[in-house]
């Protein structure tokens, strides 16, 4: 089976994780110096990393995966 992508998820998490890391005044270069995540990869939107790269990020950020998908315009699809 092949991997499933939603791009305007990607896009919208990616734009979520450059909101957080600019509102701590981070580079890039300092998240992957923290993290050894190559945080500009995400940011483009067109890496489909895992729930568990999600909230090792998060947990960087000090938040929680449920704040996380609180603070954009997250819709569940059904």
């Amino acid at each position: 089976m092949s991997q499933l992508r939603d791009q305007g998820l990607l896009k919208k998490i990616a734009l979520t994780l450059k909101a957080l890391r600019e509102e701590r005044n981070l580079t890039q270069e300092e998240v992957y110096n923290d993290t050894q995540i190559h945080i500009a990869r995400i940011e483009t939107g067109n890496v489909n990393l895992s729930i568990s790269t999600l909230s090792f990020i998060c947990a960087y950020y000090k938040i929680s995966l449920l704040e996380f998908f609180s603070s954009s315009d997250f819709q569940i699809r059904k």
